[in-house]
């Protein structure tokens, strides 16, 4: 059985390949524009802390 990769940019959730021609977490369009924006990258950073204390 395969591992099934976790969205970056959804914390808890699995890479539903939502982007056109995305196989993957590795080549998200999504996954990269938010990693190279720094104000998008830190609401990353709350969101995954919250979701971190919820737990």
């Amino acid at each position: 059985m395969q591992p099934v990769p976790k969205c970056p940019v959804r914390p808890g959730d699995a890479c539903s390949l939502c982007q056109p021609g995305a196989h993957g977490p590795e080549d998200c369009g999504l996954v990269w524009l938010v990693m190279s924006d720094p104000d998008l990258r830190e609401q990353l950073a709350v969101l995954r802390r919250e979701a971190l204390a919820g737990r």
